[in-house]
């Protein structure tokens, strides 16, 4: 079996900086990134061993198990709603146990073969469908498995991958019994979220009453932390690796205007390099680079990878881009500083500071923004 992609010690260490500290002090924290910026990277950083041991201590993270929680992998749901509320909840709960259990395989290493037997026993009646409070009981399992690694000390810390679909997938009452689990193991027991826009802006968007959502919401609102496009180093190191796995090799002036037209947001820049020619592309003057930039927006991955960003985005924030780039007019209102604010956040705007003008970046992403008025 093919080992997991691993990434150098400091790729992303704002990023992992931050995210490692709130785990060593036991607390959750919400990731917002928008398509393209390389969420699956990260995510595969964060859990990687050698990183929590540079960050944390080699004891700390011996005790640290991260799990990744893919919603994808949730089994299929029925599509009516009310009656099988606790249908939906056990999927949640059966994808859980069941990372957990793949995470620590074999058991018998973390557990002991006692306990080990013992928690598949638990993981096996919470799959029993012979039994017709399996789905009513599937918390209790859930916390019974759980149970086993919180008295052995170890530390788990779920990671919740594309999270807006367990949102739009999940009853409330799911939310509310995750609050209470990591109520009950808090030095133990914590979430990590990525998600495209912040959790409040997703739960009003979804329909979900904020009342009965801010439980939850609640653990994340002191830690979130907007994930931005690679930094120079990270792009320049990504440009290195597609090199040296395509045999295609660059030159710097080259190879810095890609990173400054993606913005080292990592799908335009894969995109920008497959199709870039190392030759007849180099930049001799910045009326040149504009000609590069012009022609990379016009090939169809850039314009995919453009569409991901926008897709990712709010209606409020499509709207307020359509004004920054001079296509529409905007008031100004509660909703349109808020998706400013955003927008600043996911540094998909900032203020240019020769001209003091707002402006969208990436430069290919404002490109697409000006060719593609008709977008909502």
């Amino acid at each position: 079996m093919a080992s997991a992609r691993k990434y150098a010690l400091d790729f992303r260490s704002e990023e992992t900086r931050y995210v490692m500290e709130r785990w060593l002090a036991s607390q959750s924290c919400a990731l917002v990134g928008i398509g393209s910026v390389g969420k699956s990277n990260l995510l595969r950083h964060l859990s990687n061993p050698d990183v929590q041991a540079h960050y944390l201590g080699k004891q700390n993270a011996e005790l640290l198990k991260t799990i990744i929680i893919d919603p994808n992998m949730l089994g299929t749901l029925p599509t009516t709603a009310e009656a099988d509320l606790p249908l939906r909840a056990w999927a949640g709960y059966e994808l859980l146990m069941h990372r957990m259990y793949l995470a620590f395989y074999p058991l018998s290493e973390v557990l002991g073969p006692e306990d080990a037997r013992r928690f598949f026993d638990t993981y096996q009646a919470l799959q029993d469908g012979t039994n017709p409070l399996y789905a009513y009981m599937a918390v209790r399992y859930f916390e019974l498995g759980l149970q086993f690694f919180m008295r052995r000390g170890i530390k788990i810390v779920f990671m919740f991958d594309e999270f807006e679909s367990l949102m739009r997938q999940m009853p409330i009452t799911w939310f509310h019994n995750l609050r209470g689990l990591r109520d009950a193991n808090k030095s133990q027991f914590a979430y990590l979220t990525f998600t495209r826009a912040p959790l409040k802006v997703l739960a009003a968007q979804y329909g979900i009453p904020q009342l009965e959502f801010e439980p939850f919401e609640e653990l994340f609102s002191d830690n979130v932390y907007f994930v931005g496009p690679y930094d120079e180093n990270d792009a320049m190191r990504m440009l290195n690796e597609l090199s040296n796995r395509s045999g295609k090799y660059l030159p710097d002036t080259l190879a810095q205007l890609l990173v400054r037209l993606t913005g080292g947001y990592a799908g335009l820049l894969r995109s920008a390099f497959s199709i870039i020619d190392p030759v007849s592309h180099v930049p001799a003057n910045e009326e040149s680079a504009t000609a590069v930039a012009q022609f990379l927006a016009a090939k169809s991955p850039i314009r995919a990878e453009c569409k991901v960003i926008w897709s990712s985005l709010t209606q409020a924030e499509h709207y307020l881009l359509k004004a920054i780039a001079r296509l529409a007019t905007y008031e100004i209102n509660a909703e349109t500083e808020q998706a400013l604010n955003q927008l600043i956040q996911k540094r998909i705007v900032r203020l240019d500071k020769l001209t003091q003008q707002l402006e969208i970046h990436p430069p290919l992403f404002k490109l697409y923004v000006l060719a593609n008025r008709d977008d909502s």
